[in-house]
């Protein structure tokens, strides 16, 4: 069938600003160790720590990958050993846009969703660009997926019975 084929909408990682507190302590770290290297020339070794600590952090956010498809959400994460993990729209429940005043000042939102699915709960795709349209797609590509499918989400609260003597 024509719909059954899945189509790539979206796909993106979280943006490097959310390094700016890591990246900004090993500058810091590292202004310290070349000071500290004009009097003892062996403290220039010390800078290879703050040095890979930068890249880690950088390989982690630039590593964290996610799709979003006709059919679902897509998460990829992990430098050295990577995961995947994978949840189908039509359990998307709830999508939350956050954009704190750092972020609006840089285009950026948090998207959290929360879902039935039992190993993905809920899912925050961190500090992408233009989150809000993103949550506009998400939403659309929900509800055509649950037409198709034929599928509703139906929530139910734990209220106490009464029961009869």
């Amino acid at each position: 069938m024509k719909e059954d084929i899945e189509t790539l909408l979206w796909k993106g990682t979280s943006s490097q600003w959310l390094n700016l507190g890591p990246f900004s302590l090993a500058l810091f770290l590292i202004a310290g160790t070349v000071m500290g290297g004009v009097f003892y020339p062996l403290a220039f070794a010390a800078l290879i720590l703050p040095l890979i600590w930068i890249l880690w952090r950088y390989l982690v956010i630039r590593c964290e990958t996610y799709e979003l498809t006709s059919q679902r959400l897509k998460i990829t994460k992990g430098v050295l050993n990577q995961t995947s993990d994978e949840v189908e729209l039509y359990r998307v429940k709830d999508v939350l846009v956050e954009r704190k005043w750092w972020m609006r000042m840089l285009g950026l939102g948090s998207l959290h969703l929360e879902t039935s699915d039992r190993s993905l709960p809920s899912i925050t795709i961190p500090a992408i660009p233009d989150a809000i349209n993103l949550r506009e797609s998400l939403r659309k590509e929900v509800e055509s997926v649950r037409d198709r499918k034929r599928v509703r989400e139906l929530d139910f609260e734990d209220t106490e019975l009464d029961t009869i003597p």
